[in-house]
């Protein structure tokens, strides 16, 4: 007769405990939304603005989904990425402008239409900007931090100055598109639809990079670059294509994002950009560099708390995604999902 083993096995291995270390992130924007309804009471109130943190941080998230990339596979930091918000804000806008006869009519296809072209003009613009931002400007210092904050964040001053030469140096102030005027009532509360369309838009993003990253061979590269560029290399891929594929890529995305929220707040300036980088860092940091996942959810945490808190504590609001970065370094001091580099 065998005697019994003196520890019985458990389930609380280390497998156990990474699993559940890695799922946590996933429930911190459910709890943050169950902890935002219980703190507002108001069922409308709270759909309201839930919805609209929602777009807010789906629009985020478009801006911040490149400059985490970029990040991650370059390790680059690009101040300037703020110069490609505006100047697709912009571009965008002029070009809203220039169809109001599309703007204007009570049509959801032409409407459509009118963003859809503006749309594929900032992102054209700013990818072939960004293209020469790279070569001109961040290529001379790869690899050289301070340099790199002190050139990018010339370079977004530059542009800031040619916004104005070619735009003028007046804030440009606008109407949203016929059919995404005014909101829809559901459950008592009022969602405006153009947030309803920001949401939709930035899911479906969101969901087609994650198809690109993970079901593509350029995403496999990305990835593998992101991780382990030198082995990338030795495989014979030239990485550095990629490098500059993902630095326009990213900074359409920025031009993208631009256009998205120069709609959302019917007014565009040229330091809109600049402004806007202060919570896309915040996001880039929180996530993880190089993650898009975790971009994707600290971009909608920022967006939640900050419509919650404006609401609840509107002094707090400037400070709540400041409190937001503090609270995730304190437990996680490489972001909620980093990508693990090979050493």
């Amino acid at each position: 007769m065998t005697a019994a083993p003196d520890h019985a096995p458990t389930l609380s291995g280390p497998g156990l405990k990474d699993r559940l270390g890695q799922a946590a992130p996933l429930l911190l924007v459910p709890v943050l939304v169950v902890l935002g309804y219980l703190s507002i009471g108001s069922t409308s109130s709270w759909l309201t603005l839930t919805v609209s943190g929602l777009a807010m941080g789906m629009m985020i998230f478009i801006m911040a989904s490149g400059l985490t990339l970029v990040f991650g596979l370059m390790d680059v930091i690009n101040f300037g990425h703020g110069a490609f918000i505006s100047v697709g804000a912009f571009v965008g806008i002029s070009v809203v402008l220039a169809l109001s006869g599309w703007a204007g009519a009570p049509s959801l296809a032409l409407n459509l239409g009118a963003i859809a072209l503006a749309v594929i003009a900032a992102m054209a613009v700013t990818a072939v900007l960004g293209w020469a931002f790279e070569r001109v400007i961040v290529r001379p210092v790869y690899g050289a931090h301070l340099k790199q904050i002190l050139v990018t964040v010339g370079g977004l001053i530059v542009i800031e100055q040619l916004i104005h030469v070619i735009w003028g140096p007046d804030e440009i102030f606008l109407t949203r598109p016929e059919s995404l005027k005014g909101a829809i009532t559901f459950a008592g509360a009022a969602l405006e639809r153009y947030r309803i369309l920001a949401v939709v838009f930035g899911l479906a993003l969101f969901l087609a990079m994650r198809l690109v990253l993970r079901r593509t061979k350029i995403g496999l590269i990305v990835r593998a670059g992101v991780q382990n560029g030198e082995m990338v290399e030795a495989l014979g891929y030239r990485l550095r294509l990629v490098f500059v594929g993902v630095f326009v890529a990213g900074s359409a995305l920025a031009g993208l994002g631009g256009v998205m929220w120069g709609l959302y707040q019917e007014v565009v300036t040229a330091g809109m950009g600049e402004e806007m980088m202060i919570l896309v860092f915040i996001v880039v940091i929180i996530g993880g560099l190089g993650s898009v996942e975790g971009a994707f959810i600290g971009a909608l945490l920022v967006g939640l708390l900050q419509n919650y808190v404006a609401f609840l504590a509107p002094k707090l609001a400037l400070v709540s995604n400041i409190g937001l970065l503090t609270l995730i370094l304190l437990w996680r001091p490489q972001g909620m999902m980093p990508v693990v580099k090979a050493k």
